[in-house]
């Protein structure tokens, strides 16, 4: 463990630092609740980020998670409990992840994300924006968020508009679960290694191996992958300007891709629906992730004075009987433009990196 972490940011240890050989290590510990983020763990991984890449013996970083995931998501429950409250506190947290996701996407070294097993919401946002995002046969990837009230943050609107085909649109909007095959299609990975290889790829890096050449000697085939194979819809279906198109056209296509895509928005929060799609097609034409995070952090506060957030924590996390009652509760009964407005520019998480003239305005 590091010996420079400041004493009053460790409440437990929840994040390991090491240097093995050549390798940096981060390793989520939070087995218990599939090391979902805290305050103190995004604090602690900034902090060794820090310490890792001005360490000269390190050549690259590796993130791991305990476990069964690697990391599931972010502190909803707090969240939750003080959004009403003291949304400031909640925008705190969401303002320091947001600044780590973007710290990882400027790594100076190789930064090895191993999604093996759950890695959804915050764990994606550690992962994604890396240089090598490595998948397994046990991973579970997803960006659930419209399924609680949501949408998907963490940069993620940033890396979903970016995928072939807006693979991501339908990762995004649908916030499905998808494996290694589905993962890397959509870009959002670049190998899948299988898991009982990890520890010899880790070996490998800690003799000083590159991570590009560990990566090609352990890499397997994924297999085939359910969203290439559907890409044709995909594009064709959620490059339609709105929710409404986009709920139709499912249903004109009737194809059983369509059919289930359909089932699985109908249980989505419209808001949510909506909201996303907007930010994904922003994602689209804009120029940095700081740009999408920027973006992201405004509808943060949006969504803090809404409905639906709330009752989809509750209903998924708090209560657990998966019944959510939406409001609006149908697609057609929310009123777009008056939803868009809500969403107030704030300033620059990154003012140092987005200039004035590049930041995003609403139209």
């Amino acid at each position: 463990m590091s010996e420079a972490i400041p004493k009053d940011i460790i409440a437990e240890d929840t994040v390991l630092m090491g240097v093995e050989g050549a390798l940096g290590r981060l390793h989520l510990n939070r087995p218990d609740a599939l090391n979902s983020l805290d305050l103190d763990m995004v604090r602690k991984i900034a902090w060794e980020i820090e310490a890792l890449e001005s360490n000269p013996a390190v050549r690259a970083i590796a993130l791991t998670g305990e476990g069964r995931a690697l990391c599931a998501g972010g502190d909803i429950k707090m969240i939750w409990q003080t959004g009403r409250s003291a949304p400031e506190k909640a925008l705190a947290f969401w303002a320091e992840e947001y600044r780590l996701n973007a710290r990882i996407s400027h790594m100076g070294k190789p930064w090895l994300a191993v999604m093996d097993g759950i890695c959804m919401g915050g764990g994606v946002g550690l992962s994604v924006h890396g240089s090598h995002r490595v998948v397994t046969e046990r991973t579970t990837f997803a960006m659930p968020e419209t399924g609680i009230g949501y949408f998907p943050d963490v940069g993620g609107t940033w890396a979903l508009a970016r995928a072939p085909r807006r693979l991501g649109f339908w990762i995004g909007l649908t916030g499905a679960s998808i494996g290694a095959a589905d993962t890397i299609a959509a870009g959002l990975a670049d190998a899948m290694v299988p898991s009982n290889a990890l520890p010899a790829l880790l070996s490998d890096l800690e003799s000083g191996r590159s991570v590009n050449a560990a990566l090609k000697a352990y890499a397997a085939d994924p297999g085939p992958s359910v969203l290439k194979e559907n890409a044709g819809l995909i594009e064709t279906i959620f490059g339609l300007p709105d929710m409404a198109g986009i709920f139709a056209a499912l249903r004109a296509d009737g194809s059983d891709f369509a059919t289930k895509t359909l089932s699985q928005l109908e249980r989505k929060s419209p808001t949510s629906l909506v909201l996303t799609l907007h930010l994904l097609r922003a994602a689209e034409t804009s120029t940095s992730l700081e740009m999408c995070l920027d973006r992201e952090y405004a509808a943060d506060a949006a969504i803090l004075a809404g409905h639906d957030f709330y009752e989809g924590v509750r209903a998924a996390v708090i209560d657990k009987d998966h019944n959510p009652v939406w409001s609006p509760a149908r697609l057609e009964e929310i009123d777009q433009p008056a939803l868009l407005a809500t969403i107030k520019p704030l300033p620059s998480l990154f003012p140092a990196a987005v200039s004035e003239s590049a930041r995003w305005k609403e139209k």
